[in-house]
């Protein structure tokens, strides 16, 4: 990087100021300077550029397209180097620790175990969004997302934390003595979804099924999936780890199981240094998983997880 083209940090702090508030005196309100201070510095920025990053066409300064452009950069570099400094600081060590996971996730696997992590860290505090959707991690929002897929999310550092198949799953009563061979089979029984989510359609379109679902489909919170399984009102698509005690238990039976392509729940951060509290979060993951691994590895394992 060139510094000497780079425009005077106190312009883009008050150009940053400007686009999060809105307006010069609020800008200089937030940087503790005069408002005339940040129309100099505004005016100054837009010289060193040689673009016009405000339109004073009406009768409030808005942004240009070229401003907006700007405020968006400075937002993403700001809120680094803020969140950096408040690692570096100790300021954000009472913010919860967030985490983004899907209702699957959270339902069968994290819930279960917060009481071991508020006994092993009860000065941390939690804050937990159970979602399908894929989040966006950004400076002092998300903390750790856990994803399932194969890994290798563009920009952001991944490592697998629990590596499980994807399976197809029913009540045994359900199928009323059926015998499921191929995957065409399935497009005609109702199918159970996580809201936000294709995984039936996907499921099918992957093998080969080009008519997708012809039964009915019901969505509902990824939570409530498996125990609808459970009463025998659809088919579902899992994974593996969630299933287990309950094909032990012979409540749920696997019709179909992809093979094992090394995909499974990630733990997923920005890349740089996570803070102190997020680290110990994301190192009790760690113990958790290679905790059930161990304990899938010994004889009995199945009968000690119902």
């Amino acid at each position: 990087m060139d510094w000497r083209d780079m425009p005077p940090l106190a312009a883009l702090r008050a150009f940053a100021a400007f686009a999060e508030t809105g307006d010069v005196v609020s800008a200089g309100a937030a940087l503790n300077v005069t408002h005339a201070a940040i129309s100099q510095h505004l005016r100054a920025l837009e010289r060193h550029l040689g673009v016009a990053l405000l339109d004073r066409s009406g009768r409030a300064l808005t942004l240009t397209g070229e401003g907006e452009q700007l405020a968006q950069a400075l937002t993403v570099g700001f809120g680094a180097i803020g969140s950096v400094v408040q690692e570096l600081t100790g300021r954000d060590a009472a913010r919860p620790v967030h985490l983004s996971v899907t209702p699957s996730f959270a339902a069968n696997w994290l819930m279960p175990r917060l009481p071991e992590f508020r006994m092993a860290h009860p000065d941390i505090d939690l804050m937990i969004d159970p979602s399908a959707r894929l989040v966006e991690l950004t400076p002092g929002g998300i903390d750790i997302a856990l994803r399932f897929g194969a890994g290798g999310w563009a920009g952001l550092d991944s490592e697998l934390l629990i590596a499980t198949p994807m399976v197809v799953i029913a009540a045994p009563g359900m199928l009323a003595g059926r015998t499921i061979r191929d995957p065409e089979e399935l497009t005609d029984l109702p199918w159970l979804e996580e809201l936000g989510s294709s995984e039936a359609s996907n499921w099918l379109k992957g093998r080969g099924v080009a008519r997708g679902l012809v039964g009915r489909r019901v969505q509902m919170p990824g939570n409530l999936v498996l125990e609808a399984v459970r009463a025998g009102q659809g088919v579902a698509v899992s994974t593996r780890l969630f299933v287990e005690a309950d094909v032990a238990a012979e409540r749920v039976t696997i019709l179909f199981e992809d093979p094992d392509t090394g995909a499974g729940y990630h733990l997923v951060t920005r890349p740089g240094v996570l803070r102190a509290p997020a680290r110990k979060v994301a190192a009790w993951l760690r113990r958790m998983a290679r905790e059930d691994q161990m304990m899938a590895r010994t004889p009995d394992s199945a009968s000690r997880s119902e």
